[in-house]
């Protein structure tokens, strides 16, 4: 929450405090913060970020003592943007995939980030660095350097240029093999907060209130927003425009039986159907993006009644993939739930969204800190302003 931060929120400062005390280094989170706000930010004690998307503002941000760590993730992926740091400034950089949806673990993780920047050129013990000995200094990790009396925590692989895992070991146990898992594991109790009704069509339908509304404008491959504008007849009821790619877009409280949320958005081109999800980010209540209020509907009640998931709504088919633990995980192997959540994200794909991944974009159209415009379940929020903002004005 970089607002809070520059704004003098105590809530923020007190977690601030918090860390502190207890000696903790404080992760950052500052997407395109510059300047005499960047200054203060790092000024109270926050020593990373993981939102940087140019080289131009991780050098700033490098330059007063902020360490960078590289993100390649489902939806936002900076690697290509920010890996020259990894020749200027080794020591300052770390990798990481910050949110990784199942299908991609089994193509690309940090094991693979590794191998595609050594076969690019970049010199080994740099690029391996950033993931060892950097992250061991930064957070005074237990695991790292494999010095001698260091729990003996590393993997095999196959080839450095290949970086494919061969053997995983922990505390000096091996604990993977050659695909295999050498460990039993019992299953847990999925803990989960759901508590809301199913919503009507009525409950989404918007009346336009004056001659312009408030649009999030989405980009593919970015947790940025931009906030754009459209002329509106005031009085008529509000549909999805299909054809300018302005859709209604849904975010209900999944903890309350609260009236949705209801705004617009443009850049995700859908054309039929609808599709929702219970993971949006921080709050995780029930997100949905649509182009006609049935379909919504639907999408949005097959997720409160899987209490909690992935759904997508088409031609009166429901297709969705159920996840129980805390509505935002899956009791299931790996496998199993990348298989369903690629046919989900197909699915969406195959109705026109121009996402390269869909849910995982929509998941970020909830996070009101990172600006410039999303939607929470109280409305619509400028993230710049740091206020919610009426989805109508003259």
């Amino acid at each position: 929450n970089f607002p809070g931060v520059i704004y003098n929120d105590s809530e923020v400062y007190k977690k601030i405090a918090i860390a502190k005390k207890y000696n903790k280094p404080i992760d950052g989170h500052a997407p395109q913060l510059t300047g005499k706000e960047l200054i203060k930010y790092v000024d109270a004690g926050i020593s990373t970020d993981h939102e940087c998307s140019t080289l131009e503002e991780a050098l700033e941000k490098i330059s007063l003592g902020m360490k960078i760590l590289i993100r390649e993730g489902s939806a936002a992926r900076n690697l290509n943007s920010l890996k020259d740091l990894l020749r200027t400034h080794p020591q300052m950089v770390m990798l990481c995939s910050d949110d990784l949806h199942p299908e991609m673990l089994g193509k690309r993780h940090i094991n693979k980030i590794v191998a595609s920047l050594i076969e690019e050129g970049f010199d080994i013990f740099d690029v391996i660095r950033s993931c060892t000995i950097n992250p061991d200094i930064h957070y005074d990790l237990e695991a790292g350097l494999l010095r001698t009396g260091d729990k003996a925590d590393f993997i095999i692989v196959d080839d450095y240029k290949k970086m494919n895992v061969l053997e995983t070991w922990i505390e000096g146990k091996k604990v993977f093999e050659k695909g295999e898992i050498l460990f039993s594991y019992e299953g847990a109790e999925a803990i989960n907060k759901f508590n809301c009704d199913k919503i009507t069509q009525k409950q989404i339908k918007v009346k336009g209130m004056g001659m312009k509304m408030h649009v999030i404008k989405a980009s593919d491959g970015e947790l940025l927003t931009k906030q754009i504008t459209q002329n509106i007849k005031p009085g008529i009821n509000l549909e999805s425009d299909i054809k300018s790619d302005i859709l209604k877009i849904v975010v209900k409280d999944r903890y309350n039986n609260g009236t949705p949320s209801v705004g617009f958005i443009k850049g995700f081109g859908l054309k039929k159907g609808a599709f929702a999800s219970s993971v949006a980010h921080d709050s995780h209540n029930i997100i949905c993006i649509g182009t006609n209020d049935e379909d919504i509907m639907k999408a949005v009640n097959e997720i409160v009644s899987m209490k909690g998931g992935l759904a997508v709504s088409i031609d009166k088919v429901v297709k969705s993939l159920p996840l129980p633990v805390a509505g935002i995980m899956s009791d299931k192997p790996v496998s199993i739930v990348a298989e369903k959540y690629e046919s989900l994200s197909a699915t969406v794909k195959s109705l026109g969204c121009k996402m390269s991944a869909p849910f995982m974009t929509l998941s970020f159209m909830a996070l009101l800190v990172i600006p410039e415009l999303k939607l929470s379940d109280k409305g619509l929020f400028d993230g710049k302003m740091f206020c919610h903002i009426p989805l109508f004005f003259d």
